[in-house]
């Protein structure tokens, strides 16, 4: 069994759910309503998840990652995602793009930036969505032109997480023939990002619109075969990124069940606990059930990837709509349960509610997710 392994003073080394508790108790929890009220990460805390081997702990040994199963990322991710949505979005986007990078990079792209972004040295973001064509690849604006042996790149990238943060972005745009991703250094001429505060929820997750304005790129920012990429795009990465969306809510729903059963055994109405209150009852009883319904669709989905089976796409798509309806259905309980005081700052119910319509929302919202999952259903039975 794992152990916790100290990596820097006050920091556990993170290798399973047990761990990631830890860490997650330690040096979340207590913070994750004031990262929600500042917008923002403390730097502190991402060199603290450096330090934990937080980033990309799937990428291979030889690399310089843990070789994690993605079942245990599932885990890990669940448990960030009860103590802090923002951050485990951060933890979502740079998986994606340490993941892309290591599936379909060349040698020399994978020699310069897997081991960089495994440690966290680099942080990534992911850059599909555009104001007007949100995660639809094929309203894609943005666009690239071969010129001197390289790339030009123009186009806006918005509600890009991370992005007032990262130093990697993954930048998808149209090519003369299809669409294409390219690696763009934050640092590269050209690009312009500017914060989107104040949003619903996930408000330190530090969301931004990502300018690029005849961004010159060399040959090698190409990422994966010309051609290629609106499959890796449909199949892939989002996949990925879908699946930790789905784990966070489960955490949601954890988090939901945790808080209101604390809140339950202290506040009295007319000399009685609410938790002895039968409607209190059935509300905590439904938030156990769905938890542990949404667990198991996440693990089938995490052991169909482990296993390499085509059907863990269906098996992500059912997990993520039934965990992010069920975070917020019982994020909604939740405030209920805590009524006036579930809106303020006091009780952390309040942003689990708003980060749970979130969840409804990114990575395919959930009407799309009824309707791929309706089709699959179609395909199957008749």
């Amino acid at each position: 069994m794992a152990t916790l392994a100290e990596t820097a003073p006050g920091t556990l080394q993170v290798t399973d759910r047990k761990s990631a508790r830890a860490f997650v108790d330690t040096h979340i929890v207590p913070y994750a309503d004031a990262y929600d009220r500042q917008g923002r990460v403390p730097e502190e805390l991402l060199e603290r998840m450096t330090a934990a081997g937080l980033w990309a702990p799937f990428l291979p040994r030889e690399t310089g990652g843990g070789g994690m199963d993605l079942v245990t990322l599932g885990e890990v991710h669940e448990e960030v995602g009860r103590g802090c949505s923002s951050v485990r979005s951060l933890l979502t986007v740079h998986t994606m793009v340490s993941w892309a990078v290591q599936r379909w990079g060349s040698p020399a792209q994978r020699e310069r930036w897997v081991p960089a972004l495994g440690r966290g040295d680099v942080l990534a973001a992911f850059c599909l969505s555009e104001p007007g064509a949100g995660s639809d690849a094929s309203g894609i604006a943005s666009h690239v032109v071969e010129k001197n042996g390289g790339w030009v790149l123009n186009g806006v990238k918005k509600w890009i997480t991370n992005g007032q943060r990262a130093d990697l972005f993954l930048v998808f745009a149209r090519t003369a023939t299809s669409i294409g991703a390219f690696l763009v250094p934050r640092d590269s001429p050209g690009v312009e990002v500017t914060p989107i505060e104040d949003v619903l929820g996930t408000r330190a997750s530090m969301i931004a619109e990502i300018s690029f304005r005849d961004v010159a790129l060399g040959p090698d920012a190409l990422l994966g075969p010309s051609g290629f990429t609106a499959g890796m795009v449909l199949t892939g990465t989002l996949d990925l990124g879908r699946y930790s969306v789905a784990t966070g809510s489960v955490g949601i729903i954890q988090a939901a069940l945790e808080a209101c059963a604390a809140y339950a055994s202290r506040r009295t109405v007319g000399g009685t606990l609410l938790k002895d209150l039968p409607l209190i009852q059935a509300k905590l009883s439904d938030m156990v059930t769905d938890a542990r319904a949404a667990r198991l669709l996440v693990a089938e989905a995490g052991r169909l990837k482990d296993a390499g089976e085509a059907s863990t796409i269906m098996a992500t798509w059912v997990a993520k709509y039934f965990a992010s309806t069920a975070a917020a259905r019982h994020a909604s309980e939740a405030v209920q349960i805590h009524g006036a005081n579930g809106c303020g700052h006091d009780y952390p119910v309040a942003r689990l509610y708003r980060d749970a319509k979130v969840m409804e929302i990114i990575e395919g919202s959930n009407e799309i997710q009824r309707i791929t999952i309706a089709s699959q259903a179609e395909r199957e039975i008749i």
